[in-house]
């Protein structure tokens, strides 16, 4: 009788120890998979927003030039207001784009809005 009970005792153990185990292995496969999934989803939303941001600047560009004579210009154009919305100076994109820095404040003439230096006093009548 004591054999019995020793022997349940050791199995009920050995049972624990197994689905314990088990457990952990399901959790880090789900782990991995949840983790597949979000990169997926982030590597998508990546490609989601680099083709919004193009399209957005193509709107700009159609909206400021009816003409645009080849695709390379469109692209060329693309590329310049996209590094000067970035934040790069005329110098740095003309050195990016083999292309004098005239050409450059030329080519985003139409897209950069002028600042209005003066600025409003609050008493003014």
């Amino acid at each position: 009788m004591v054999w019995v009970l020793t022997i349940l005792f050791v199995s009920a153990i050995v049972l624990l120890a197994v689905s314990y185990v088990k457990m952990k292995q399901s959790k880090t496969e789900e782990q991995h998979h949840i983790e597949q999934v979000s990169i997926s989803m982030t590597e998508e939303l990546l490609k989601v927003q680099e083709q919004l941001r193009k399209i957005e600047l193509d709107a700009e560009i159609t909206a400021q030039e009816a003409e645009v004579s080849t695709g390379e210009q469109r692209q060329l154009i693309r590329d310049v207001l996209d590094l000067h919305r970035r934040g790069y100076s005329f110098d740095s994109i003309a050195n990016e784009k083999q292309r004098s820095v005239q050409e450059i404040e030329l080519m985003l003439a139409p897209y950069v809005q002028q600042k209005n230096e003066r600025r409003k006093v609050a008493n003014d009548s």
